[in-house]
C-alpha cells in the first residue's frame, strides 16, 4: 500500500490504473522513472530501439515523421494522462521507432522499463486493456491523418489547425514551419495561404505568432462540422 502512495504524484493522472493490485504491477511502479523535459527536448529518435513505455503526466509531446529531404509531418500529440501510441506498438512488436518525438512544452513523463512493462501487461487485465486501447487509438488517428491529407484541401486543414491551436486570446504561438508540419505541407505553401487568410481579414500575421481576428471566417473556411 505504501508503494502506491509513493507513486500517487503521477499515478493519479491515470485514474483507471490506480486500483490495480499485483506483484508485477507493484514491481513495475517501483522501477518507473519520472523524467522532466524542457521544450524542444528529444524524447526518442527515429531508428532507436524502444526500451521504455512512455506515459505523459504534464505537458505535450509531439510525435512526427521526418522525411529524407528534411520535411516534418506531425502524426499526433501525447497529452497529460495519456500514453504514446507509437511506443506502445513498438514495445508489443519488439520493433524500433519509425518516427521521432519532441517535447512541445515543458513535459513531465514516466518511463517504465520494457521487461517490467511486458510482465505487467501479461499479469494485469486492466493494464492490458489500457495499453491495447492506445494501439487502437493510434491506428484510428493514422487513418484519419491519411484521409485528411489525401482528401481535405490545404486551406481547410490550415484553418482547422489554427482554430485548434489558438489560446484564450485568439493567438496561435506557432511558426509557419510548425503549422506546415501539423498539416503535412511545405512552409512556403503555408506562408502563402496565411497571407491569403490575412488579406481576407481572418488573421493578422506577426513575428512569432498569429492573431485570429475573425474566428467565424476561419470556421467557414474550415469545415461545416467545426
Amino acid at each position: 500500500m505504501s508503494l502506491k502512495v509513493a507513486q500517487s504524484n503521477w499515478l493519479q493522472h491515470f485514474p483507471n490504473l490506480v486500483t490495480i493490485e499485483s506483484p508485477e504491477w507493484d514491481n513495475m511502479l517501483a522501477h518507473a522513472r519520472v523524467l522532466d523535459l524542457v521544450p524542444g527536448a528529444v524524447v526518442f529518435r527515429q531508428g532507436e530501439a524502444c526500451m521504455h513505455y512512455l506515459m505523459v503526466v504534464e505537458g505535450l509531446v509531439r510525435v512526427q515523421k521526418v522525411t529524407e529531404d528534411g520535411r516534418e509531418m506531425t502524426l499526433y500529440r501525447v497529452g497529460p494522462g495519456s500514453a504514446c501510441e507509437l511506443t506502445t506498438s513498438c514495445l508489443l512488436a519488439n520493433d524500433r521507432y519509425h518516427a521521432e518525438a519532441v517535447a512541445e512544452t515543458a513535459v513531465r513523463a514516466v518511463l517504465i522499463p520494457k521487461t517490467l512493462f511486458q510482465e505487467a501487461v501479461n499479469c494485469s487485465p486492466r493494464f492490458r486493456e489500457f495499453v491495447f486501447g492506445y494501439v487502437e487509438k493510434g491506428f484510428t488517428e493514422l487513418l484519419t491523418l491519411l484521409e485528411e491529407t489525401a482528401y481535405v484541401p490545404l486551406d481547410r486543414r490550415l484553418a482547422k489547425s489554427l482554430l485548434s491551436l489558438r489560446d484564450e486570446h485568439g493567438v496561435v504561438h506557432s511558426t509557419h514551419h510548425d503549422l506546415a508540419a501539423n498539416i503535412g505541407s511545405a512552409r512556403e505553401v503555408v506562408s502563402r495561404q496565411l497571407k491569403n487568410f490575412e488579406q481576407r481579414g481572418w488573421v493578422r500575421l506577426h513575428r512569432g505568432y498569429i492573431e485570429i481576428v475573425d474566428a467565424k471566417g476561419l470556421k467557414a473556411a474550415g469545415c461545416a462540422d467545426m
